[in-house]
């Protein structure tokens, strides 16, 4: 055959099935994601509760949080294999089938330890979830409707984690924590059985030869010590702590190992050759740094909200629903666009729009409300939008689609990696920028400035006032400035993180060039 013959074949599914069974498979598999998506974050609102329920210390009930991620980036990379060896259909049911009975176990755990075995499942099993939506929707549709059906997994993509503390505030406020996870089983079973209803039956299964277990559990190792020392190194002072110190040693050790072994290795178990595709590549770069704004900017709306402003988890997720809201009404928009211009364009115009709105987000002050959170959560949402479709499209449309399962895993691997980064590096920028300025504002704070000894004066009256002896009051007054000097330096540390994420946005632009423009011409051979 001619590499021209060839090419169809290569970078383009031929689907055997109609256009209304597409989209069956489509809604099937992005009701699969949904679920793992929305437990990614909705456990978040729920921890106090199960620190309480359970009687155990914050840092203890926070391996709740951790097991879930430390599994879920391990299996993402492994799901290309796994779904060679048992076929992807049949693995994207197991996985869902599993991940609704491990949410069940997560439910009526009464210990923290079965509780946290249980959450490891979930990630194990809701990762392959996660990577499996997005291959099949890749080998389900022609290239003329993958715009549409990549902005439906976009949806669910970017909607899930402002979804989850929406809904996890309201179960947690007026249910109760274990619902968070009882809610996956109705959901569950309908995805369960449009799955085995619409999904195509697996072919021939590959020859992937003998189980190179040692290699999995170099992977294992390297992505469990990396998402460890992401997600304990602020608790514990990062390389303060023996933990993480042997985590950092352990990541570099079991990771490189891992490379080497699969670069020689007749039937690697993660195939690392697809990242000889140079748009895959830059992709996934982007795709990290769309994981840290994306989750990370998540996750410091709500701690402002509620340490800050006060909100309860229900009114904290009500915050973040109009931005994901627009997301899921700019998606459609965001699909047509992708047909009439060069996705670059797309993901380098959605890139300046986030940065806007993180610039906007930075303007904060102890005045700040819901009504000036609101327009920038709205224009991120939009702008992710912009970046998140064309760039999945313009990732992973110059890879042939023998070879899409493998970097789907990949691409999803380093958004997930991204937004750990994300928020263990915003967690410690937000208390060595706290700490900075709080340092600064006291500095200016000398018993000798007339508007500190005024405005002292007028506590001190003010709560004499109420009933305080003099000494009490004064007590009283100096107690309350300091706290308005906590909250001026807090406001000024998450303003500080945001201008951060935006420069980041904006450092990374220039990895768009080298993205291709998901509409390839060339076979396998001449897509590097």
């Amino acid at each position: 055959m001619t590499a021209a013959a060839a090419t169809p074949d290569l970078f383009q599914a031929a689907p055997a099935t109609g256009k209304s069974q597409r989209w069956l498979i489509a809604v099937t598999v992005a009701l699969g994601a949904l679920l793992e998506i929305v437990d990614v974050s909705i456990v978040n609102v729920a921890i106090p509760q199960m620190q309480a329920t359970l009687g155990v210390t914050l840092s203890e009930v926070g391996w709740v949080v951790t097991a879930y991620a430390i599994a879920n980036v391990i299996i993402l990379p492994l799901s290309a294999w796994l779904g060679d060896r048992f076929g992807k259909s049949r693995f994207f049911v197991f996985s869902l089938v599993s991940f609704v009975g491990a949410s069940m176990l997560c439910g009526f755990a009464h210990s923290l330890w079965l509780l946290v075995v249980a959450r490891v499942l979930q990630g194990l099993f809701g990762g392959g979830l996660l990577a499996k939506a997005q291959s099949i929707l890749f080998e389900t549709f022609p290239k003329g409707e993958q715009a549409a059906a990549q902005a439906l997994f976009g949806v669910v993509a970017i909607a899930g984690p402002a979804i989850g503390p929406t809904l996890g505030g309201y179960i947690v406020t007026n249910l109760d924590w274990r619902w968070i996870f009882f809610i996956n089983l109705p959901i569950g079973i309908v995805a369960i059985i449009m799955a085995l209803t619409y999904l195509p039956k697996d072919g021939e299964r590959k020859a992937t030869g003998s189980v190179d277990w040692f290699s999995i559990a170099l992977l294992a190792t390297g992505l469990g010590c990396v998402q460890t020392f992401l997600e304990e190194g602020y608790s514990h002072d990062w390389f303060d702590s023996g933990l993480v110190r042997a985590c950092a040693v352990g990541a570099v050790v079991s990771l490189v190992w891992f490379v080497r072994r699969q670069l020689v290795s007749a039937n690697p178990v993660v195939d690392l050759s697809v990242l000889r595709y140079r748009s895959l590549t830059a992709g996934c770069l982007l795709s990290a740094v769309i994981g840290m704004g994306l989750y990370g900017a998540l996750f410091a709306v709500p701690i402002f909200a509620q340490t800050v402003l006060h909100y309860t988890s229900q009114q904290t997720g009500m915050l973040l629903l109009p931005g994901a809201l627009a997301s899921a009404f700019t998606m459609p928009i965001a699909a047509r666009l992708l047909r009439r211009f060069d996705p670059r364009v797309l993901i380098a115009s959605g890139a300046l729009i986030v940065t806007a709105s993180m610039l906007g987000l930075s303007d904060l002050n102890p005045q700040t409300g819901e009504p000036d959170l609101f327009w920038p959560l709205i224009v991120r949402g939009f702008g992710t939008v912009l970046m998140f479709l064309p760039m999945s499209m313009a990732t992973l449309g110059s890879v042939p689609i023998a070879e899409v399962s493998k970097a789907t895993g990949l691409y999803n691997l380093t958004r997930q990696l991204g937004g750990s980064i994300g928020i263990a590096a915003l967690t410690t920028v937000l208390a060595s920028r706290q700490a900075f300025h709080r340092n600064v504002l006291v500095e200016n704070l000398t018993a000798t400035d007339p508007d500190v000894v005024g405005r002292v004066q007028t506590l001190t009256d003010l709560f004499a006032s109420k009933g305080f002896d003099l000494g009490h009051a004064r007590q009283q007054a100096l107690l309350l400035l300091d706290q308005m000097v906590n909250v001026q330096a807090s406001v000024l540390s998450f303003a500080d993180t945001f201008w951060i994420v935006a420069m980041l946005f904006l450092a990374t632009l220039p990895l768009v060039l080298l993205l291709g423009k998901g509409n390839p011409r060339v076979p396998a051979g001449g897509g590097h």
